[in-house]
């Protein structure tokens, strides 16, 4: 258990994981990076598209004091439906059933943070029940990209009952996080262009 002087602001990172190549599983890294251009937040949030990366985001869950997960999470429930878990539900639903490397990945993470004794004081899941995930190489289906909205609308609802100020960005959108991919680019890009010797 971390302490903090009254004062230190939590540590926030809010979440995408998932595979953009395979169809609805890309529905967390499209989620946080609406997210990221659609709302601003304080300095004490961290936002990230951890895409495939499993044990890889062990080190940014640990200083996590406050998580929120973006996810594709087979729940058994109509396709593009959102289910909000929090707290010590998350690593039952994270490893539920193995739809995917990443998935079992994360649910790894969770239990070495755990073990290291820096798992988060406060934890939420928001997953989407997917469509297709055999998909290879298709986008997300219509109704999973069309809940994404409300998806970031919980994550805001969440934030500012942690008392994490988020405000509606102006302007222009932001660029992009560090890691990501151009989404709609990689979506307009029908077929790939000739190669030149």
């Amino acid at each position: 258990m971390r302490h903090h002087l009254s004062s230190a602001k939590p540590r926030v990172l809010v979440l995408g994981i998932g595979n953009i190549l395979w169809a609805d599983e890309g529905f967390g890294v499209r989620a946080v990076e609406a997210f990221h251009r659609a709302y601003a937040v304080s300095e004490n949030v961290a936002i990230l598209d951890g895409g495939t990366q499993g044990l890889y985001l062990l080190q940014f869950v640990t200083e996590a004091d406050c998580l929120i997960v973006f996810d594709a999470i087979d729940y058994g429930l109509e396709p593009g439906t959102l289910k909000l878990v929090e707290n010590d539900e998350v690593p039952k639903f994270t490893g539920a059933k193995k739809m995917s490397l990443h998935q079992t990945g994360f649910q790894e993470v969770l239990s070495a943070a755990d073990l290291l004794g820096h798992y988060p004081t406060k934890l939420a899941l928001i997953g989407c029940q997917p469509v297709d995930l055999e998909d290879w190489g298709g986008p997300v289906t219509g109704p999973v990209k069309a809940v994404i909205p409300e998806a970031i609308k919980v994550a805001v609802g969440i934030l500012q009952g942690w008392g994490v100020a988020v405000s509606p960005r102006r302007g222009g959108a932001p660029s992009l996080l560090a890691n990501d991919i151009d989404f709609e680019h990689y979506e307009r890009r029908a077929e790939p262009a000739a190669l030149t010797a």
